[in-house]
């Protein structure tokens, strides 16, 4: 169960078309649109506030979306409580520049780093990208299904694909899978293309939110060259 978007680009404006928007821009373009009760509701997975920026900005004149905190694999509790809180940041001056449309939500879902150290038992070594990746991403996308579901969602989708270094494909066919297993519509979309990456660069700047330097658990942060 996954709907799939490569014949549905029917924003206010084409996604590539905001790059190099700005804020007020962007925030004219929905003026108008208004709240709808009809937009299907979206669970949004977020790995950062600033991953989630061009994805929402893509998504919020089609959907009533709820953003879905869930990252057991950042397992550095300060790190993790920046990276939720600039999340939030984010939700909230989005929330403000935005009133033509619905406003996005947020809910954090568990922190159980000790659950996700114990799934990758034996994959430390791993490179990043490889199987503990696999396992993570499943862990992440599973519980944001079973979330969807059991808050009478339409969909549920996830930000990790507009990263470069995220695996489109692989993050694809697991969420479909899921989707099939827990009986919840995958909304499946590469939010890399048209630019997504390099817009969610340029607006994590003009929202001053903190960009982090490493993907989360403390392998890929031993893996940049980063003191443990």
């Amino acid at each position: 169960m996954y709907k799939s978007t490569k014949n549905e680009e029917k924003h206010i404006m084409g996604h590539g078309d905001f790059v190099g928007a700005s804020i007020e821009e962007v925030s004219n373009s929905f003026a108008g649109i208004g709240s709808k009760d009809t937009r299907p509701k979206l669970l949004l997975h977020s790995c950062c506030g600033p991953c989630s920026t061009s994805v929402i900005e893509r998504l919020a004149p089609d959907y009533s979306i709820t953003v879905f905190y869930f990252n057991p694999c950042i397992t550095d509790r300060e790190e993790y409580q920046r990276r939720k809180d600039t999340q939030k940041s984010f939700i909230d001056e989005f929330n403000r520049t935005t009133p033509g449309l619905d406003t996005i939500k947020f809910v954090e879902g568990d922190y159980i780093p000790e659950e996700y150290l114990k799934k990758v038992e034996g994959l430390e070594n791993e490179p990043e990208g490889g199987a503990r990746c696999q396992v993570c991403f499943r862990q992440r996308l599973k519980e944001t299904a079973h979330k969807a579901k059991e808050m009478e969602m339409d969909y549920f989708t996830t930000t990790l694909t507009v990263s470069p270094h995220k695996n489109y494909t692989l993050i694809s066919n697991i969420a479909k899978e899921l989707a099939e297993e827990i009986g919840i519509e995958f909304l499946d979309m590469d939010f890399k293309k048209k630019a997504g990456f390099q817009r969610s660069v340029q607006l994590a700047k003009e929202y001053g939110l903190y960009r982090q330097d490493y993907c989360g658990c403390d392998f890929s942060k031993r893996d940049r060259g980063f003191d443990e």
